[in-house]
């Protein structure tokens, strides 16, 4: 049996402890995943209880220096400090719980699941204010065009299955994880049929409306008969979607449409019994009605789910099966049972079936599903592979390093699918407006009727009564009245757009995000691994007194490896690449900003920054001189000191990236500002704005000052962009307006980040505002036909033009026009596809 488990873990103060921890977890046979938080202090584990038990876990965790807080076996448990930030591989498995909680402490679970049933957009704000009123639930967001729903809560209070009754009791079928899906192919051909039903008796009632062949008695009893089969049997669909509604009380279109077809339909049935059986009847429009609205219904279905098509097209790409290796023999197996660990061989052509690391072989791997790069990419020894890329050219062996819903795919589906369940805040405006819509054209649906039958004077068409008249006006309210595509307007839009920034390696957290992107004034830059590539090399190295170049170096890299600054890295490759063989490091601590320092042969060693140097440390002119001079040059430094004596100099360079200064001058094109933040020094960092084109520089900067520089902007009141990829942007990326998260950066960073950047390109931050302007763009136009529609539909279908030009809507046509309009919003929605995200166009 698979289950979950959060471990507390103390101890942790930087990215290499968290990924110490995540390694000593995912090592134990019988461990899936291991998720490991350094600002929760949180490690939430997935594992087989039959193979391995949680004391495992946790001496696994102790064994490698680290602490575990326990949480106490009775009366209450100590809640952790918070659940893990969703934006790191989605979090949807929920953790069993923990002991006890005190009164008020909240566990909060995610769920995610399918809902059949939903007519309009209506609907799912008659689900979301049913969840909302029950207790336990934290938040809720109905999506009408995913046909899914999105739910927090608090697993105390209520668990998954009660959240499902509830969706279930509205009167709609809520399918959680694992369920039992109703085969689309059955509920098509169960619509398919119905549409096929109404059609077949509908063309003969109509013919039998123009030509009244035996007679208008006979012929309308003829005509009633078949009006009642469309009526209950095609038509039953809005009868117990509107009862549904109002059960809830709420509204929807369902209620409109039963509301239409009904008056038409009884209406004609009491006069045809009651009143004379000879008389014009309604029986042709009650069926026209819900032969036309079906058809809108299948034509629309159809366009929504193009809006879909990039999503459910990333997920077909997960493989079925993957070849895993044991004893040296090759065996399939279904990939959902690969576990961290093993060895699997993969072969040209075939489909990565998790991510892993290559142990053997070379080959090349398309990954343009993940990054839209056409190009396929060289990969050798060490190499990382992504699931659900190809295998293009060699046979290689991997072996797998994260699965299931840890894997870059599911993680990217869960991102996505956050994003298409979020609302953006101008859809708000929808949902004020479709609260009170449907009681609104009841009262002018009404309203009209009394006005054209009690008040005006107009005469009626020739051959129809003053009531007949005032009936079929009526009828054409209920009918062209449209809230769905008021409801449509904006997730069809995100939808699409959250699909064409997939395509292209872009991934929106959220709705809100495609929104406020579109209105940033300035993006702020961390420079390493951002504007240049991050990865720095050891220019030179300069020794001080009577060391050696081999000396300065072997110390600096023995300390440098217990760091995960670049600079560090680079030393260490550095002194890799000299065949030097490093020393072990006592008590090792990095400090942030300022270095790394330990104890080598019993006396202190130091290397990072001027910042580092101790009091009593000594600072000769020889190393001023030689520090100025490679500042001048815009060259880091790495300043090494041994017993509190400087015994050299390291001089880094960064690569700048190739197309950085492209970027800037696209965002510049754009009307957008640019700065720089560093923690290097002025003339370094000023070197590398210039190169690029960035005109403000913020140097010296430690990380807990980066959140302040983004602050000084928002002071200003600016809409801020921040883009980093490091383990020090994470508080800068959360205060921005927007966090901008580099693909290769570190895992912090992009669960900090808004936007996630699958390539390491800046030229995808400018992509990323350009799809977010144009989304907002397209969003505003939807809006605008859908209140256009109705304020110019519905006085039509109340007779605005009859008495001027004698026009008047019959209730068929006015059903044609209503499901018109939602096709139109839709429609336009899709063109979002058409934006061009590889230029400037």
């Amino acid at each position: 049996m698979v289950v979950v488990e959060k471990i507390q873990v103390s101890g942790m103060s930087c990215q290499h402890c968290v990924n110490g921890v995540t390694k000593a977890l995912e090592e134990i046979h019988g461990v899936g995943s291991a998720l490991v938080s350094l600002e929760n202090s949180m490690a939430e584990v997935t594992f087989e209880a039959d193979r391995v038990d949680l004391k495992t876990l946790k001496d696994a965790v102790r064994a490698k220096g680290f602490g575990i807080i326990d949480f106490p076996a009775a009366g209450f448990a100590i809640a952790p400090p918070g659940p893990l930030s969703p934006g790191k591989i989605g979090a949807t498995v929920a953790a069993p719980d923990i002991g006890a909680r005190m009164p008020g402490n909240k566990e909060i679970r995610e769920l995610s699941f399918r809902i059949e049933g939903m007519s309009c957009a209506n609907c799912s704000g008659t689900i979301e204010k049913a969840l909302r009123a029950t207790a336990g639930i934290q938040k809720a967001s109905i999506n009408f065009s995913m046909e899914k729903g999105f739910v927090g809560y608090d697993k105390n209070l209520i668990d998954g299955k009660g959240v499902l009754e509830i969706v279930n009791r509205a009167g709609y079928r809520a399918l959680g994880e694992g369920a039992e899906k109703t085969d689309d192919s059955r509920l098509a051909a169960r619509e398919r049929f119905r549409f096929l039903f109404a059609l077949s008796l509908t063309i003969p009632l109509t013919v039998l409306m123009y030509t009244m062949p035996f007679g208008h008695v006979n012929t309308n009893y003829l005509m009633a008969i078949l009006a009642t089969l469309v009526q209950f049997v095609s038509g039953r669909t809005f009868y117990e979607g509107a009862f549904h509604s109002l059960k809830n009380r709420s509204t929807n279109m369902d209620v409109l449409i039963a509301l239409g077809i009904s008056a038409a339909y009884f209406y004609s049935l009491f006069s045809l019994f009651f009143l004379d059986p000879a008389a014009h009847t309604f029986f042709d429009s009650s069926a026209m009605l819900i032969t036309f609205i079906m058809v809108g219904k299948m034509i629309e279905a159809r366009a929504k789910g193009k809006t879909g098509l990039a999503l459910e097209k990333l997920m077909s790409l997960q493989a079925d099966r993957a070849r895993v290796i044991e004893n040296g023999q090759e065996r399939m197996v279904k990939a959902s049972l690969v576990k961290v660990g093993d060895l699997l061989s993969v072969r040209p052509g075939e489909t990565i079936p998790v991510d892993g690391e290559i142990l053997e072989g070379t080959t090349t791997i398309d990954e343009s599903m993940i990054t839209g790069e056409p190009l396929p990419s060289e990969k050798g020894h060490g190499d990382l592979v992504t699931g659900a890329t190809i295998n293009r050219t060699g046979v290689i062996t991997i072996k797998a390093v994260r699965v299931g819903k840890a894997t870059m795919l599911a993680r990217i589906v869960k991102m996505v699918e956050d994003a298409q369940a979020d609302k953006a805040p101008i859809q708000r405006l929808a949902d004020v407006v479709s609260n009170y819509f449907v009681p609104v054209v009841v009262a002018v649906a009404l309203l009209t009727f009394f006005l054209w039958y009690f008040v005006l004077e107009y005469p009626p068409p020739v051959g129809v009564t003053r009531f007949l008249f005032s009936f079929q006006l009526m009828i054409a309210v209920l009918v062209v009245a449209c809230p769905c595509a008021l409801g449509l307007a904006t997730p069809t839009a995100i939808m699409v757009a959250s699909g064409v920034g997939l395509n292209r390696g872009i991934l929106f957290k959220r709705a809100s995000v495609l929104e406020t992107i579109s209105h940033l004034d300035i993006v702020l830059f961390d420079k390493t691994g951002t504007i240049t590539q991050g990865k720095p090399r050891v220019s030179t190295v300069h020794p001080l007194g009577n060391r050696s170049e081999a000396d300065v170096l072997k110390i600096a890299a023995s300390v440098g490896a217990n760091s995960v600054h670049p600079l560090a890295e680079a030393v260490v490759n550095k002194a890799s690449d000299e065949g030097i063989v490093l020393e072990k490091i006592l008590n090792p601590s990095e400090i942030p900003g300022h270095g790394t320092q330990g104890t080598l042969d019993g006396k202190k060693v130091m290397v990072g920054n001027l910042k580092l140097m101790a009091k009593d440390a000594v600072l000769s002119q020889e190393a001023v001189k030689v520090g100025q001079r490679l500042s001048d040059a815009g060259q880091s430094t790495v300043y090494v000191w041994y017993d509190n004596e400087m015994i050299g100099i390291i001089a880094l360079a960064d690569q700048v990236k190739t197309d950085s200064r492209e970027a800037i001058a696209r965002l510049h094109a754009l009307g957008i500002r640019t700065a720089l933040i560093s923690g290097d020094n002025q003339k370094a960092a000023k070197a590398v704005a210039e190169t690029v084109g960035i005109d403000d520089v913020e140097a010296e900067v430690l990380p807990g000052e980066k959140s302040d520089i983004v602050k000084k902007w928002q002071a200003k009141g600016l809409k801020v962009g921040m883009a980093g990829d490091g383990i020090n942007d994470a508080p800068a990326l959360a205060q921005a307006d927007i966090g901008i998260a580099v693909g290769s950066g570190t895992d912090i960073a992009k669960e900090t980040g808004d936007v996630i950047l699958v390539n390491n390109t800046l030229l995808d931050v400018e992509r990323a505002i350009r799809l977010g302007r144009k989304t907002l763009s397209t969003i505003k136009v939807n809006f605008f036909w859908a209140f256009f529609y109705n304020i110019l539909m519905i006085p039509i279908a109340a007779g605005l033009l009859y008495p001027a030009l004698g026009l008047s809507l019959k209730p068929e046509w006015a059903c044609i026009a209503m499901w018109l309009s939602s096709l139109t919003v839709v429609g336009n929605s899709l063109l979002l596809k058409r934006v061009n995200l590889k230029n400037n166009g």
